[in-house]
């Protein structure tokens, strides 16, 4: 297979065209997936090749939208509903949480549900606290659903892909500030397995599991914790509903510390999950590793760019964490990490207009 390289929302689009292109009950639908800027360019040239009978925008009305969505699927379309932001599938809960995720089971198997939900979460301008949230972690406790949130350009083809094909509802988690990402994707249809994390990065003393952006971070930690001479794993889950624990489990029984960061609070989130059943599954153990996690600040999100800054994690803030676990209020160590330069620094936020 041919790769070239492209974005991770020209990564989306392509998913879509080719999953359009392959099978005509593939329908995308949603709140401006048709408006000039094509929802940062996911939805671009799909009006324009598919018709507005399979592409079409919606009203502000995500509860009944979201039941249109359940309606197409049970009838025997392949229905991908946009929500330009998570916040508003709250909107859609008994829909997505009573409807979608239980026919299945509720009709012994008789009906399906294929749906994919796409969803937007993250910061960017001072989206505040009616637009920044992350609640995947609220979608990973409803048996029935499937939660993935890619982070490279070549995950978010192949789990769109994969997402689209399931008979299951998934919930497809995109972080705004991933969009511009750029990397290597095949140019051909293909599938990315659900419940297979990827280890981004080998290393020996400690273990990040970082979720969707925060994946990013975790990479920039890692390269920080390197210059004081501390070798950090990264892993990306990538999928949260099936997760795969055994990766982790894995890593961890190496390094014998932890740092789970996600893009959400961590109170009943999915980093405590992770923690938590890496402390259950080593019981026998648990007083020999250090695990900790790291999220949202316990508020709602702020507009205003420096409480943006005490409120999400950063790879700094993670690092500091890492070696705060690891030696205790070590001020030479703090004095040498604040020494240091920003490794890498993502690209500013561009916006979707």
């Amino acid at each position: 297979m041919s790769d070239h390289i492209i974005t991770y929302a020209d990564a989306i689009q392509e998913a879509l065209t080719l999953a359009m292109e392959a099978d005509p009950n593939v329908v995308v639908f949603g709140l401006d997936v048709d408006d000039h800027k094509r929802i940062y360019g996911t939805t671009a040239e799909l009006v324009e090749r598919f018709g507005r009978g399979r592409v079409f925008g919606t009203p502000l009305s995500e509860d009944a939208m979201t039941g249109v969505a359940v309606g197409m699927a049970l009838a025997g379309l392949r229905p991908v509903h946009v929500h330009i932001r998570m916040d508003f599938t709250l909107l859609g809960m008994n829909q997505l949480v009573n409807m979608a995720a239980k026919l299945h089971y509720m009709s012994g198997g008789q009906v399906k549900v294929p749906l994919v939900v796409r969803s937007i979460i993250g910061k960017s301008w001072g989206q505040g606290a009616q637009h920044s949230q992350g609640l995947h972690g609220l979608f990973t406790q409803i048996p029935g659903l499937k939660v993935v949130a890619p982070t490279t350009p070549y995950d978010a083809k192949g789990c769109l892909m994969e997402a689209i094909l399931d008979d299951n509802p998934v919930m497809f988690v995109e972080h705004r500030l991933l969009y511009q990402k750029s990397g290597p994707v095949p140019e051909t249809p293909y599938r990315v397995p659900f419940g297979r994390a990827r280890i981004l990065r080998k290393g020996s003393r400690v273990t990040l599991v970082g979720i969707s952006y925060m994946v990013d971070e975790c990479l920039r930690a890692a390269r920080l914790l390197e210059q004081v001479d501390i070798d950090a794993e990264v892993i990306d889950p990538m999928s949260l509903s099936p997760l795969d624990m055994d990766t982790i489990e894995t890593s961890v029984a190496v390094t014998q510390y932890v740092v789970v960061v996600d893009c959400g609070w961590v109170r009943g989130g999915i980093a405590a999950e992770i923690v938590a059943q890496l402390l259950v599954r080593h019981h026998w153990y648990c007083d020999c590793i250090g695990a900790d996690y790291m999220g949202f600040a316990d508020a709602p999100c702020p507009t205003a760019r420096r409480l943006e800054a005490a409120f999400y994690p950063t790879a700094r803030t993670i690092a500091r964490k890492v070696i705060e676990m690891r030696y205790g209020s070590d001020d030479v160590m703090y004095a040498k990490l604040d020494s240091l330069p920003d490794p890498d620094p993502p690209e500013p936020f561009r916006g979707p207009f």
